[in-house]
């Protein structure tokens, strides 16, 4: 993404206007048009309004000067003050100026974006007809939906913090809360919310809260996202909708080779459910490193990461009042991530000083709970950095406007380049992470190895690089005891539970589970519609 050239006033006459340079003759006196100027760019990515120049014909600049630049400048301040003329002053002193090109008097303004708690920026008194954004090189009337955008941004706590009073807590998936809990407690097993009731850990990720006034629990917005139905959330949310899309063939007559959305009803159609599903699928055909965590294996590595906090980016910062919905493509020229609702800070602050102003906080920082995302602000600059690394191309990131919908695109495109494995293993310390590679060579050229390159003993058992015996998953076997008690609380608790439903609630595959039950000894009896699953003693 190219940030904003420098603005130079000597160089004036061999610019055009553009999104952030407009230019008014203003012979006289101030025009009309200067303050529907002054609202599209502070409502947009700011930009720079020159008074004493006309624009040909042909698009270059002329300057005509002005008589009394700082009489007129004085008429400025008085106009953008007054909250008859523009709803606030968003100018320091240094923004605006007398100042001479050619030998004439000019006035420049530096009109910055305006921060989120003051917009919109409106003309007169009417901020629905009054508001103004910028589009190219004009400035157009915004619609409702995007001032209503605007206006919802503004508000000091983000929107999904709000309580819905009009329903209980009864409204959310039990199962969608329990895969969420399972995956809590593999990822913090120490963590002392694991033995609270559903009830209490919901209020403690903030998934429920208390009104104050009825003294009642109901569901924030981030609850009903994350965990309830489809046809609940659609009906705060008529516009809401989910949609993975995956094609890996080219050509203008391919069709989608697999396809997800929230509408179907075979299940919840809420935001951590499609997580689950999505995610395995995005980074199914990425390359892993031979590379160890300690004794372990990594093979979650930056471009999973990278790929995982891209779809994370989308959802925490989606406007899922918008229309059009949230959309992720995985082809064969790379991935898109869409989502409806433009950036809440500029551009430059995103991508270069590691600003986060998610629209979703509550729910970002759910998923930073079960490690879904990051909270250090560093998501597209992460994003940025790893794949140019991998893929030596960068990052799209597009916000659009049209027909008054806004929308942000985040493409990571391959641009025909294989993965620089050796750029992915430097990048492996940047998150923080103690890893070491190992050289299968350094083994022996008598060493089987398994699909995955892991070396195998005389038993064909995976070893890690210390020979310590690993499972399927490529962990070590005498660290699995929380997976071996969570398999059997779930079966203690439901001894007909399906091996399907055991792997969806651990975000693992059939096949492991399978394994898993068999190594623990515990077997199925009975029909298999009808029977139920036998625990050994002991266990």
């Amino acid at each position: 993404m190219k940030t904003a050239p420098t603005f130079s006033l000597e160089k004036l006459t061999t610019y055009k206007e553009n999104s952030r340079l407009e230019v008014k003759s203003a012979r006289g006196g101030l025009p009309n048009s200067l303050w529907e100027s002054y609202s599209a760019f502070a409502n947009s990515e700011g930009g720079v309004i020159v008074l004493g120049v006309k624009e040909n014909k042909d698009g270059s600049f002329f300057v005509e000067g002005l008589k009394d630049a700082h009489g007129l400048l004085k008429d400025f301040w008085n106009a953008v003050n007054n909250r008859q003329k523009v709803s606030s002053n968003i100018l320091t002193d240094s923004m605006a100026y007398a100042d001479r090109i050619d030998g004439k008097d000019v006035i420049v303004i530096h009109v910055p974006r305006a921060e989120r708690t003051s917009r919109p920026v409106y003309v007169g008194s009417d901020q629905r007809n009054g508001t103004y954004r910028r589009n190219g090189e004009g400035d157009y009337h915004c619609s409702l939906d995007e001032v209503a955008l605007m206006i919802r941004d503004s508000a000091l706590v983000t929107d999904d913090n709000q309580l819905l009073t009009q329903f209980d807590t009864t409204l959310f998936c039990q199962e969608t809360v329990r895969s969420y809990r399972n995956i809590f407690r593999l990822v913090r097993p120490q963590h002392l919310w694991n033995n609270e009731d559903d009830s209490m850990f919901l209020r403690r990720i903030g998934a429920v809260r208390e009104d104050k006034e009825s003294g009642k629990f109901h569901p924030t917005i981030a609850g009903l996202l994350m965990f309830g139905y489809e046809y609940d959330i659609t009906t705060v949310f008529p516009n809401y909708f989910l949609d993975y899309q995956e094609n890996r063939t080219n050509g203008i007559y391919a069709r989608w080779t697999d396809r997800i959305t929230s509408q179907t009803g075979d299940w919840s159609g809420n935001v951590f459910d499609f997580m689950l599903k999505v995610i395995p699928k995005l980074q199914a055909d990425l390359k892993v490193p031979f590379m160890f965590k300690g004794n372990v294996r990594d093979e979650d590595t930056p471009l999973h990461k990278t790929v995982r906090e891209a779809a994370v980016n989308m959802l925490a910062n989606a406007d899922f009042y918008g229309r059009r919905g949230v959309v992720v493509q995985k082809g064969a020229e790379g991935f898109k991530f869409a989502n409806p609702g433009s950036m809440r800070v500029s551009l430059s602050e995103a991508l270069h000083d590691s600003a986060s102003d998610p629209r979703n906080g509550v729910m970002m920082k759910m998923l930073a709970m079960v490690e879904y995302g990051e909270r250090a602000g560093s998501g597209l600059q992460g994003i940025f950095k790893t794949w140019e690394a991998v893929y030596h191309c960068p990052p799209k990131l597009e916000i659009s406007t049209s027909g008054g919908v806004d929308r942000t695109t985040l493409l990571l495109n391959f641009e025909g380049q294989q993965p620089d494995i050796e750029a992915m293993k430097r990048l492996y310390g940047n998150y923080g992470e103690i890893i070491e590679e190992v050289n299968v060579s350094d083994l022996g050229s008598n060493v089987p190895l398994n699909r995955k390159n892991v070396p195998l003993n005389e038993s064909n058992v995976p070893l890690n690089r210390k020979d310590v015996p690993l499972n399927e998953n490529n962990v070590p076997l005498n660290e699995t005891s929380s997976l071996s008690s969570l398999i059997i609380s779930m079966i203690k608790k439901d001894n007909a539970i399906t091996r399907e439903k055991i792997a969806y609630e651990l975000n693992m595959s059939v096949k492991t589970i399978g394994r898993h039950l068999s190594k623990l000894g515990i077997s199925w009896k009975g029909h298999s519609k009808t029977g139920h699953w036998v625990i050994p003693d002991g266990l």
